[in-house]
């Protein structure tokens, strides 16, 4: 229990840096893909990603976002020989911007599996924009990867979308129960942040983040903020893991960038348990 504490106090101070550098994180080159008509749809899948370092810097876009946090955009998933049409949704994390859901406070509330104002945006930004019956992907880095979890949990988006995958970069286990979908959790084993959660207050369940998390070191020692801002962006840390986070998998994204959008996460107080 000792060590639970001394880790959440870490992870306070983690949190308030990632506020105060609002949460600036590493944002390497995607490689282009070919030009190619989407199925049905008259895309043009001009991005692919093919490791998840690609994906997480497509997620961090958000936080130079002058819209909000989240973005989606119509794409392709090809895994296993089988194609299908995705939209991806990208979230990104803590940032203390005015009358944005992506502060201290929503930190907490995401911690405590609480559906926050991030949330209920999320949700309405699929349900405004996107067809129902539609399958989705979702990507989030830190907090952004914590609210993905409650969203692949959420009943109102598992009973009008497929949620395919949920990619989390560097957070905590949420919603462990109700999640819908394949969730694979990335973690530096020098981010602390993966483990800051009410999950890890419980044996069953703190047994259950450790064992969820894959990991790698990123040689990042006691620089916390460091692993948590920098590691997932790196190839030569996380390039064995394809676009849906899966260790030595063959998954990859296909995306028309000509069709993302953004949406903000206005600030709330609605409040939801997300068990």
């Amino acid at each position: 229990m000792k060590n639970i504490h001394t880790h959440l106090l870490k992870g306070v101070a983690v949190c308030v840096g990632l506020a105060l550098s609002f949460a600036s994180c590493s944002n390497p080159l995607i490689t282009d893909g070919e030009f190619s008509a989407g199925i049905g749809r008259g895309l043009n899948l001009n991005k692919t990603f093919t490791t998840s370092p690609s994906v997480y810097s497509y997620v961090c876009d958000g936080y130079n976002s002058t819209v909000g946090p989240i973005s989606i955009t119509q794409g392709q998933l090809i895994a296993n020989g089988s194609t299908k049409s995705i939209y991806l949704v990208t979230l990104s994390g803590t940032q203390l911007k005015s009358n944005q859901a992506t502060g201290i406070v929503n930190d907490l509330q995401a911690a405590m599996s609480i559906e926050g104002a991030y949330v209920n945006a999320i949700v309405n930004a699929i349900r405004s924009s996107v067809p129902k019956g539609s399958n989705l992907i979702l990507a989030g880095h830190s907090l952004g990867g914590m609210v993905a979890q409650q969203v692949a949990g959420n009943g109102t988006i598992k009973s009008e979308y497929n949620v395919l995958n949920t990619v989390c970069f560097g957070s905590p286990l949420i919603t462990f129960i109700w999640r819908e979908g394949t969730i694979k959790r990335l973690g530096d084993t020098s981010d602390i942040v993966p483990i800051l959660s009410v999950s890890s207050l419980f044996v069953i369940t703190a047994v259950w983040n450790y064992t969820g998390l894959n990991r790698e070191n990123g040689g990042y020692g006691t620089d916390l903020l460091g692993a948590h801002l920098r590691s997932y962006g790196r190839d030569d840390v996380w390039g064995r893991y394809d676009a849906v986070g899966v260790k030595y998998g063959n998954a990859t994204i296909k995306v028309d960038t000509a069709t993302r959008k953004w949406f903000a996460a206005p600030a709330g107080f609605n409040w939801k348990w997300s068990w």
